[in-house]
């Protein structure tokens, strides 16, 4: 195939992200007091569909806003969940957008008003964050945009080169340094 001919595969987006839970109905009624998630469907099976390998799991379904779904297997059969110890913590993680910072200072008060400790706001040049972890273990990200179109078309322009320095010498590319100097001048040198 070509550099010109269209890919055979035409993506409409994410269909469902789905996760290991704990406990399925403390996960829904979490991510719906937490982040206001509606739960919307189920599926509860003994045997895999797929591989036909008996495994009774309960797989629940929320809306996490534009079409995103994300879902949860509570697996009972299973040894008990735990995480990749090989992987900070901090690597893997589900991280949502919220409209304006306005909305993430909000979100951090509503999550801390609920006894959830909270991380930040954390400045990214581009956008800011906030962390915390669901009952699951699994780290939680809101991110609000707050980058320009030239900022943003800047990035797209400097991702390839940066891919390649990083694969050939593993060392964090300075394509990009502007976006640290944005959140030096915005938080003094806590960037």
């Amino acid at each position: 195939m070509n550099d010109h001919s269209p890919h055979p595969i035409k993506l409409g987006g994410v269909h469902h992200a789905a996760y290991r839970c704990k406990d399925a109905k403390e996960t829904v009624e979490w991510y719906g007091k937490v982040l206001g998630m509606e739960y919307t469907s189920a599926f509860s099976e003994d045997h895999v569909p797929s591989t036909g390998e008996y495994d009774p799991y309960m797989h629940v379904f929320l809306d996490a806003g534009n079409g995103n779904i994300l879902a949860f297997f509570e697996l009972p059969n299973q040894k008990e969940m735990g995480r990749d110890e090989n992987t900070p913590a901090w690597v893997q993680h589900l991280a949502f957008r919220v409209g304006s910072e306005e909305e993430l200072l909000a979100a951090k008060a509503h999550v801390e008003s609920l006894g959830i400790d909270v991380l930040g706001p954390t400045h990214h040049g581009i956008f800011k964050s906030i962390y915390f972890f669901d009952p699951n273990g699994h780290r939680v990200e809101l991110a609000a945009d707050i980058g320009t179109d030239d900022q943003y078309a800047e990035l797209k322009k400097v991702a390839m080169p940066m891919l390649d320095e990083w694969s050939e010498t593993k060392k964090a590319p300075r394509h990009a340094d502007w976006l640290h100097e944005i959140a030096r001048s915005e938080h003094g040198n806590k960037a």
